[in-house]
C-alpha cells in the first residue's frame, strides 16, 4: 500500500506533467484522457519521444485497435525475433516481454505507459541495428569515428507514415560486407555447435619434410578450415606445404609455406575466436551505415594495406605501415575526404614528436637532428648556436621544426592530403625495408605506403589523360607542389579483423592494438552473446 506522502510526490508529478502539458497547447489539440495523461507522464523525461506523441495529438502508433496498429507490431515482433542473427542484445528487446505487455496492458492508463515504453524499445532497436549498438570513441579512444545516429523524433515519424517491414529493412546496413558477416556468423555458430575446428596444433613450428601427429593436427586443421582437400597423408609434403602458403596468402602472412609461430597462432584460433571477430565487424559495420563514396580509399590498419575502390570494386593495392602499438602512437579510426596531394612535400614536425623526442637530443647536443630547421612564431629559421634549449620544457618549448623537401624527407616525395584534426595523412617514406616485414606497426600514426607513386598514378588516372606525367612534371621540379583532386575522394580508415570476400573464405587478421577484443568485451556487457547452433 502506497504511503500518504508517496501519493502526494505522485500527484505532484503529474500535476507538473499535466501543466507542461497545458502550456504547450496539448489542451486545444487533444483531450486529456487516462491515455494521453500516461503518454504525457511516461514521455516527459524524453524530449524526442515526447516531441513525436506531442506532434501527432497523442494519437499511439502501438496500441490501438487498428490495422496499422497491428501491423506495427507484427513488423517489430518479428524483427526483434531476428536480433541475434545480428549480433544484438536481444534482451533490449524482449519478444515475449512486448507480447506480455501487450496482454496485461488493460486501462488506458495502462496502454499509455506501453505505449511510450514500445516507442522507445523500438528507437533503440532502430539504432543499435542501423548505427551500432556501442558508442565506440568511450570503448576505445582511438576510435573517433562519427556514428551515422539518426534524429530519434524523425524515426519515429518516418515509421508512423511507413510500411512497418518496409521500414524495418531499411536500417541494417546493405553493404555486400554486412549481409556476407552475417552468413559468416550463422556458419561459425554451427561450427561451435559440432565442437569447432577440433584439436590444435601444438608445436612450436612446423616445417616441409617433416611427419608425425602435429602435422597430422595441422593437416586436420587447415582440412575443417576450408583450405585443403581430405588425404590420408601424415607428411608435410607439397600438398600440404601448398595449403599452408594458400592460408598464409589469405591471412596476410608471409607466404613461405613454413607454419612458424605467427602461422599456427591464426591456425590455432578457435571458432568461438572467429565469431568474436565477426560480430565486432558487423558493430563496425554499423557504424559505417552510409554512403562511402563510389571511389574512395579503404586503409584496413590490421592488415597493413591501403586501397582504392571504384563502385564496390578494388583498382589498385598496396602495402602500408601504420602506428606503433603505443598509446601514443596507434592510427586513429575515422573517416575523411583526401582534397590534394603535395609533391616534394616539407615535413612540419609535430609539436608532439619536437617537444618528446627531439628537445632532449636538443638539450643535449644543439646540432642534434641537424636535417631539421629550428622556426620561430615569425617563421624565421633559427640559429641553433645561440639557444640555450636546457631553459625549455614541453610546454615552454618556442620553436616549430620543418624538414626541407628532399629524398630523406621523412615524408618521402609525395603525402596525400585530407585535413584533419588528427594530424593523420598517406605519405611516401624513405624507409623502404619495413614494407617487407609481416607486422608493419612502426609509425607515429600515419600511414606510410610502400608504393606511393603508383598510388598517386592511380588517384590522377581521373582527371588527367598523363597521369605519371602530371606527377612528374612536379616531381622533378623539386618544389613543393600541390596537386587538387579535382573530384576529392573519400578516406575511411578501419580496423577489420574479419573480413569476408565475394568469392572464398572469410580472412582474418590479428587484433594488433586488441580495439577488438575491447569492442567485444563491451559487447558483452551490452547483453551481446555467443551462440552455438546444434544440427
Amino acid at each position: 500500500m502506497k504511503s500518504a506522502s508517496t501519493g502526494l510526490r505522485l500527484n505532484w508529478l503529474l500535476g507538473i506533467v499535466m501543466s507542461m502539458f497545458l502550456l504547450s497547447g496539448g489542451a486545444s489539440q487533444a483531450q486529456i484522457t487516462p491515455f494521453v495523461q500516461a503518454v504525457a507522464e511516461a514521455a516527459a523525461k524524453d524530449k524526442d519521444v515526447a516531441a513525436f506523441y506531442k506532434s501527432r495529438n497523442y494519437e499511439p502508433i502501438w496500441t490501438g485497435k487498428g490495422s496499422k496498429d497491428s501491423a506495427r507490431r507484427k513488423a517489430f515482433l518479428a524483427a526483434v525475433a531476428d536480433a541475434d542473427a545480428h549480433g544484438l542484445p536481444a534482451d533490449r528487446y524482449d519478444a515475449d516481454k512486448i507480447k506480455s505487455g501487450l496482454k496485461a496492458a488493460k486501462t488506458q492508463t495502462e496502454r499509455g505507459f506501453l505505449e511510450v515504453e514500445l516507442s522507445q524499445m523500438f528507437l533503440q532497436y532502430a539504432q543499435d541495428i542501423q548505427s551500432g549498438i556501442l558508442t565506440p570513441s568511450k570503448v576505445d579512444s582511438g576510435i573517433v569515428r562519427a556514428l551515422p545516429r539518426r534524429n530519434r523524433t524523425q524515426t519515429l515519424v518516418a515509421f508512423s507514415k511507413s510500411s512497418p517491414r518496409g521500414f524495418i529493412k531499411t536500417l541494417p546496413p546493405k553493404a555486400a560486407e554486412y549481409t556476407r558477416l552475417m552468413k559468416e556468423k550463422l556458419a561459425l555458430e554451427k561450427r561451435v555447435g559440432q565442437g569447432g575446428y577440433g584439436p590444435k596444433v601444438t608445436a612450436s613450428a612446423l616445417k616441409p619434410g617433416q611427419s608425425g601427429a602435429q602435422v597430422v593436427a595441422l593437416r586436420n586443421r587447415l582440412i575443417t578450415l576450408g583450405y585443403m582437400k581430405r588425404t590420408a597423408s601424415q607428411t608435410y609434403d607439397a600438398n600440404l606445404q601448398k595449403a599452408v602458403q594458400t592460408y598464409q596468402q589469405a591471412q596476410g602472412l608471409n607466404t613461405d609455406g613454413v607454419a612458424g609461430a605467427g602461422t599456427l597462432k591464426m591456425i590455432n584460433a578457435s571458432a568461438q575466436d572467429h565469431l568474436k571477430s565477426v560480430i565486432v565487424a558487423m558493430e563496425r559495420e554499423r557504424w559505417m551505415n552510409r554512403n562511402r563514396g563510389k571511389r574512395h580509399v579503404w586503409v584496413n590498419l590490421t592488415d597493413f594495406t591501403a586501397k582504392i575502390v571504384d563502385n564496390d570494386k578494388v583498382t589498385y593495392q598496396t602495402r602500408s605501415v601504420i602506428g606503433k602499438d603505443t598509446s601514443d602512437r596507434r592510427s586513429p579510426e575515422f573517416s575523411d575526404v583526401m582534397e590534394f596531394m603535395m609533391v616534394n612535400p616539407t615535413w612540419n614536425v609535430p609539436r608532439s614528436i619536437a617537444t618528446k623526442e627531439y628537445l632532449p637530443m636538443l638539450k643535449k647536443n644543439p646540432n642534434a637532428v641537424s636535417h631539421l630547421r629550428l622556426v620561430n612564431s615569425k617563421g624565421q629559421t633559427v640559429n641553433r648556436g645561440a639557444v640555450d634549449f636546457n631553459q625549455f620544457s614541453a610546454r615552454t618549448f618556442p620553436f616549430s621544426m620543418k624538414q626541407p623537401p628532399s629524398r630523406g624527407n621523412a615524408l618521402g616525395l609525395v603525402k596525400f592530403m585530407f585535413p584533419n584534426k588528427h594530424n593523420i595523412y598517406l605519405h611516401d617514406t624513405p624507409s623502404k625495408n619495413l614494407f617487407s616485414r609481416e607486422t608493419r606497426a612502426f609509425s607515429h600514426g600515419c600511414i606510410r605506403l610502400a608504393d606511393p607513386f603508383d598510388f598517386a598514378y592511380a588517384l590522377l588516372a581521373k582527371q588527367s589523360s598523363d597521369p605519371e606525367g602530371t606527377f612528374h612534371r612536379a616531381l622533378d621540379s623539386g618544389k613543393e607542389t600541390r596537386i587538387d583532386l579535382k573530384s576529392p575522394v573519400p578516406v575511411h580508415i578501419v580496423y577489420r579483423t574479419a573480413v569476408t570476400q565475394p568469392k572464398g573464405l572469410t580472412q582474418y587478421r590479428g587484433d594488433i592494438y586488441e580495439r577488438d577484443a575491447k569492442l567485444f568485451n563491451a559487447l558483452s556487457k551490452a547483453g551481446v552473446s555467443l551462440r552455438a547452433v546444434r544440427s
